[in-house]
C-alpha cells in the first residue's frame, strides 16, 4: 500500500512568503484561445553599408519564416538616432519600440567588427528599455541569433547576443548560425546561395517557429519570478497602508 503524502506546507522554508508561491502545473500551460495567430517575428540587422551582408542574411531569413508560416517586419536602422541623442518620441524610436512590443520572436544579425557586435547592432538594442511603464519590450520573447563573418568562422558575435538575450530576458533557442566568408555566400541578386551556411539558417528559423509557437501566449507565466510577485504584494500592502492612514 503506498503511503499518503502528507500536505504540503512552508514549515520547512520559513523564508518563503507563500503568497508569492506559484506551483507550475500543466493546465496552466495550456495554449490560450487567442494564440491562434501567425507567429510574430521582428528581424534586427546590424550593418548600414549598401552591400550588407547582416541584411542580405535578414532578409534571407525573412522569406524562411514566410515560409514557414511567420508573419515577419524587418527594422531598417538607417536614420535610427544614437541612444539618448532625442527624445525616445523620435519616429525611428517609436518604430522600433513598437515593432519590438509586436513580435512574439526576434532574429538579431548583425557582422562580426573587432570581435564583437556592430555600434549598429547594439544601438538597436540600448533603444529597447527592460520596461517601459508596465510594458516590457522583449520580455519573454523568443530570439534567434546569427552573425556574418568577413573571414574564417567566428562565434563572437552570437555568443555577445546571446548574452544581450538573456539581460533582455528573452527566450533565446538552441540554434545559431555563424556564415564564415559571407561574401562568398550570397549571388549578385543578393541571395544565399546553397550550402551548410544555408542549411543551418534554416535549421535555426524553423527551431525558431517551432520555440514561438511554444512559449506565445504563455510567455507572461513562464517568465513570471517569484521575488517580483513578491515585491508586488509589499507594494500592494504599502498602499493600502497609505490609503487607511489617509482615510
Amino acid at each position: 500500500m503506498t503511503a499518503s503524502k502528507p500536505a504540503m506546507t512552508f514549515d520547512d522554508l520559513p523564508n518563503v512568503s507563500p503568497d508569492a508561491i506559484d506551483f507550475p502545473r500543466l493546465d496552466k500551460l495550456g495554449l490560450p484561445t487567442e494564440a491562434r495567430h501567425a507567429p510574430r517575428i521582428l528581424i534586427l540587422y546590424g550593418s548600414l553599408r549598401p552591400q550588407s551582408y547582416s541584411r542580405k542574411l535578414a532578409l534571407e531569413a525573412e522569406r524562411i519564416l514566410q515560409r514557414f508560416g511567420a508573419e515577419t517586419r524587418v527594422f531598417d536602422p538607417h536614420d535610427l538616432p544614437l541612444l539618448d541623442s532625442v527624445d525616445k518620441q523620435h519616429p525611428k524610436v517609436r518604430e522600433l519600440r513598437e515593432l519590438s512590443q509586436w513580435s512574439e520572436g526576434q532574429v538579431w544579425v548583425s557582422p562580426e567588427r573587432h570581435g564583437a557586435v556592430t555600434g549598429v547592432f547594439k544601438n538597436q538594442i540600448d533603444w529597447l528599455p527592460l520596461e517601459d511603464g508596465s510594458v516590457r519590450p522583449t520580455q519573454g520573447r523568443t530570439l534567434a541569433v546569427m552573425q556574418v563573418c568577413g573571414g574564417s568562422q567566428s562565434f563572437n558575435v552570437v555568443n555577445s547576443l546571446r548574452l544581450l538575450g538573456r539581460w533582455m530576458r528573452m527566450v533565446t533557442i538552441p540554434n545559431q548560425s555563424s556564415v564564415a566568408k559571407a561574401w562568398q555566400e550570397f549571388g549578385d541578386d543578393g541571395r544565399m546561395k546553397p550550402s551548410p551556411f544555408y542549411d543551418r539558417v534554416v535549421d535555426v528559423m524553423e527551431e525558431l517557429v517551432k520555440f514561438t509557437l511554444l512559449v506565445r501566449g504563455r510567455s507572461d507565466y513562464l517568465v513570471s519570478r517569484y521575488s517580483e510577485r513578491k515585491g508586488d504584494i509589499a507594494a500592494r500592502e504599502l498602499a493600502r497602508q497609505a490609503e487607511a492612514t489617509a482615510a
